[in-house]
């Protein structure tokens, strides 16, 4: 596992103004749920940090606008609630005075890390009347792919099985895993929208060292299919280079590059494979790109799986969770990992990624004027719109949502 992360800290405001009467969409309107989660939906577990980060000082962060003090007690990570209701101090500033709590640096106040209770005042004594009474929130930790996850709750369900938001292939297969996590500016809608967006990797990262010696399309005729809770980019056409009227002939084919190959293909993007991992095989994917709720990519490649989770911080920023899979296990994850950290982490987690990181950091929408391959974009929207409203209606529709936003910040009674 290797660690690009860091605890959130602040960043500066950015502005997003509108000019009147631009062409194309000028809202998000048809989407009124997708519309409304600037700030991420709630309802879902959120990878936060890696697990080997909390330790017995708490750390702050922030998902789904949500202030979090994590921490680890005895083996087990605890989420809270990050501001005591004193003086509103961060707990994240404090630290552990007693086994099982943790303690706000300013006066004392002390909180239980299961149920978030205030357990003792220090200096009110061991008689003070607040004991028991007041708390903070706390929200529900799972622990999976060497990564602490968070459930953001919608009112005050209980959270799903974590399993059932994993991509499925993760669980009950043995495999190896190298990824980086990072805080990223850009709203994580357009993070999600640019993974699984179709037209840019032809060509915003004909650039990138990761495609130096590998063929790209140059225009692809695609297709979203629907299966499960997934949706998936299928490839009928694939074309390495065109004629554009008026202008002339362009081409992602180089001299360097591999030959690309004349059979349509869905599994990686820059040519048919000659063999696919079985483990990958044995999934039947009918696109190597798709995307589900509440925003996890995956990319399938012959050999590895490529997955990125898109963490809402706020309206302008996001965590940025990419990880790649390789469904190996005993002496070859040695191979793995230094393939990993010798090449790969530097060339498609650094700078090919952060091509992505750039366009996402940029992009100001709506307004938008879309074109044939954005059904990608479109079909991922109607999709969160509709899991979503469904989700709602199972805890108690849309005013849960809002009763939970009000409330987010306000410290148990």
């Amino acid at each position: 596992m290797t660690v690009e992360d860091s605890p959130d800290t602040a960043t500066p405001v950015r502005s997003r103004r509108r000019k009147p009467a631009e062409p194309g969409r000028q809202d998000w309107s048809s989407w009124p749920h997708y519309d409304g989660a600037a700030a991420g939906f709630r309802g879902y577990w959120y990878p936060v940090t890696w697990s080997s980060q909390i330790t017995g000082k708490p750390l702050p962060f922030t998902v789904c606008g949500e202030r979090i003090a994590l921490i680890r007690d005895s083996g087990t990570a605890y989420a809270l609630h990050n501001r005591c209701p004193h003086r509103g101090v961060p707990l994240s500033e404090g630290n552990q005075q007693f086994p099982g709590t943790v303690s706000c640096p300013y006066h004392g106040w002390t909180f239980d890390l299961p149920t978030g209770r205030l357990s003792a005042v220090i200096t009110d004594g061991p008689g003070c009347r607040l004991t028991g009474k007041l708390g903070v929130r706390t929200y529900p930790v799972e622990e999976r792919l060497g990564m602490v996850w968070v459930y953001i709750p919608i009112a005050d369900e209980e959270p799903h099985p974590i399993d059932s938001q994993l991509p499925e292939e993760l669980v009950g297969n043995a495999f190896v895993m190298g990824g980086r996590i990072e805080p990223r500016g850009g709203n994580w809608r357009f993070a999600c929208e640019n993974g699984f967006d179709e037209g840019h990797a032809k060509y915003l990262h004909r650039t990138a060292l990761w495609r130096l010696f590998k063929p790209m399309p140059t225009w692809n005729i695609t297709r979203i299919v629907p299966r499960g809770r997934w949706i998936f980019r299928v490839q009928d056409e694939v074309h390495w280079e065109a004629e554009y009227p008026g202008v002339g002939r362009w081409t992602n084919k180089r001299w360097w590059k591999m030959q690309p190959p004349k059979e349509t293909f869905n599994i990686g993007n820059t040519g048919k494979a000659g063999s696919i991992d079985p483990t990958i095989e044995a999934q039947e994917f009918p696109g190597f790109a798709s995307l589900s709720m509440p925003g996890v990519l995956r990319i399938a490649y012959p050999k590895f799986i490529h997955y990125e989770f898109y963490v809402p911080v706020d309206e302008d920023n996001h965590r940025y969770v990419g990880v790649m899979v390789n469904f190996t296990e005993g002496w070859d994850t040695l191979r793995f990992y230094a393939k990993y950290l010798g090449a790969i982490r530097w060339l498609f987690h650094g700078q090919f990624s952060g091509q992505d990181a750039w366009m996402v950091d940029v992009t100001d929408a709506p307004p938008e004027k879309l074109y044939r391959p954005d059904i990608s974009l479109t079909a991922w929207r109607n999709l969160s719109e509709e899991e979503y409203g469904k989700k709602l209606a199972a805890v108690g529709g849309a005013s849960a949502s809002a009763s939970a936003s009000a409330s987010a910040s306000e410290e148990k009674a």
